[in-house]
């Protein structure tokens, strides 16, 4: 199924005619850069999205996921009319819509997986060439550790990372 798209310029008059913005990002991506007014609805709890019969417009990071769950964004949205944001939030920043941005939030949890692994790669390949070659087991490790994240959708890096100090909420 493909919903209509629309452009930043024709999302912000659908949304001052009062559509209502729900942006399909994690909470974690939500809470470091969103757009003004998006209720943070997370793909994976779609379902709960409340029902009205007024437009619905959905956005991620680049359009991608959007594109990829329109026919589940549209059972979830019901009998309303549902579009997609094309081109997500960054087509917005680039259009020159305001975005709220909070730099004391952490990174994102896969972007903080990436750099993790990224870095752990790295160090194995230099010490396995410069050290000893058992080290290349490190690079070993976390390739396989990927590719077993890939195939079960669990990723034992990306939940050892969300309990780290940086990552813990403050309790209000």
């Amino acid at each position: 199924m493909t919903l209509a798209t629309l452009s930043p310029a024709d999302t912000r008059a659908a949304l001052d005619a009062g559509a209502r913005l729900i942006d399909i990002r994690g909470a974690d991506e939500h809470a470091r850069e969103r757009i003004p007014g998006a209720i943070n609805v997370p793909l994976y709890r779609i379902g709960d999205l409340p029902r009205d019969c007024r437009p619905v417009i959905f956005h991620c990071k680049s359009g991608m996921r959007t594109a990829a769950n329109a026919a589940q964004l549209s059972a979830a949205a019901g009998n309303a009319p549902t579009y997609i944001l094309g081109g997500g939030i960054d087509a917005w920043r680039q259009a020159g819509q305001p975005i709220i941005t909070d730099r004391s939030q952490p990174l994102e949890i896969m972007r903080q997986v990436q750099i993790t692994a990224g870095a752990l790669v790295l160090t194995g390949v230099l010490l396995g060439a410069l050290v000893a070659p058992n080290f290349f087991g490190l690079s070993a490790f976390v390739g396989a550790g990927l590719m077993f994240a890939g195939v079960t959708g669990w990723c034992g890096m990306a939940n050892l990372l969300r309990v780290m100090p940086w990552n813990r909420r403050a309790k209000a």
